[in-house]
């Protein structure tokens, strides 16, 4: 939807210190009613795509997935778009070491009994646990990322890493990468076996 996306550039903008009467506008007008705040692109993607896979589009229902740029981040967009801002329902998904930025950040935006989701390590740890190394080693080969694949693992650095730290560190050596696999790594999950946090996140909306 593309309001949504034009709302999200907004809400952005705004957190960076731009107006904020465009998100305003637009948050009336589609009418917006949660937002989901994430880290970064690579989890937004994640999140998308299992809502696809559930027949859900989030942006028609009024939910803005907002990619925040980091935890730290929290703070600041709670307090735009939570009970000080535009008072909006707010949730979210977070690494577990990032936990105490998303518990004071809704604390100090009024908004401390809104419910957030914590990964253990991160989410695509989360994800290659949930599928399995071996799987997700043949989901990088059939993404085209074999050879690449291959050659990092005669990295000298690889050597004393677990097969599951290796696939994990491997999914964020190049831009962009992170992202795309969020997506791929979603879509082969059978639908019992999504992770604790992404499936309570879902759920909840």
């Amino acid at each position: 939807m593309a309001d949504m996306e034009l709302f999200r550039e907004s809400v952005i903008a705004w957190a960076a210190g731009g107006p904020g009467e465009p998100a305003r506008e637009l948050a009336a007008r589609l009418p917006v009613r949660a937002a989901v705040l994430l880290e970064g692109p690579s989890d937004s993607a994640a999140v998308n795509a299992l809502a696809a896979s559930r027949g859900r589009n989030l942006a028609a229902e009024g939910i803005c997935v907002l990619p925040m740029g980091g935890a730290m981040s929290v703070g600041r967009f709670a307090r735009l778009l939570g009970p000080p801002g535009l008072g909006l329902r707010l949730t979210g998904l977070c690494d577990e070491a990032e936990r105490p930025y998303y518990t004071r950040g809704l604390e100090r935006a009024d908004a401390a009994q809104e419910e957030f989701f914590v990964c253990a390590a991160d989410l695509e740890d989360e994800l290659i646990r949930a599928l399995g190394v071996t799987r997700v080693e043949e989901l990088i080969q059939v993404e085209g990322d074999g050879r690449a694949f291959r050659t990092f693992l005669h990295q000298p650095a690889q050597r004393s890493r677990t097969p599951q730290q290796r696939v994990r560190r491997f999914l964020g050596t190049k831009k962009g990468r992170k992202i795309h696999y969020g997506r791929v790594l979603v879509e082969a999950l059978d639908p019992g076996h999504v992770p604790a946090p992404l499936d309570g996140l879902l759920a909840g909306l």
